[in-house]
């Protein structure tokens, strides 16, 4: 099955965007998740987990710092994979001027439903995305 871009629905959040090429619910027969998630410059998802699911990060490109468990914030780039095991806290934050590019793939599928949940998530139809506008003098984005 080829899948592109422009023919999967977009969903964002004050932090950034995701496009999820392959779910369970989207494509017969895939046990996995994956999909690209793009962070917006000084944004980031907070700690949370993932309760029946690992999940694998790779860097497509930009810088992040991220936390995986109990262990110190490390940085991430270009090439950099980050394996984090089901169930183990994490997050991932953007501390610089460009926008971070990620693959993830959840094992097995189906958390991505659970970002749904968020106070801050809007759905964008296939070939459509969000518009982000500034907030005051804060740098959060607004999506519109």
């Amino acid at each position: 099955m080829h899948i592109r871009p422009d023919d999967v629905d977009t969903v964002s959040f004050g932090w950034g965007t995701i496009k999820w090429f392959v779910t369970p619910t989207s494509v017969e027969g895939a046990a996995t998740t994956q999909g690209e998630v793009v962070i917006l410059p000084g944004q980031g998802h907070e700690r949370h987990h993932h309760p029946g699911a690992e999940e694998l990060i790779y860097v497509v490109s930009g810088e992040a710092e991220q936390t995986v468990g109990d262990g110190a914030p490390f940085t991430i780039r270009e090439g950099d994979a980050v394996h984090i095991p089901a169930g183990t806290f994490h997050s991932t934050f953007n501390r610089t001027w460009r926008q971070l590019r990620l693959v993830v793939t959840y094992s097995p599928g189906g958390e991505e439903r659970a970002l749904e949940a968020a106070p801050d998530f809007q759905r964008h139809d296939p070939g459509t995305g969000p518009q982000w506008e500034r907030s005051g003098t804060t740098d959060t984005a607004v999506v519109t």
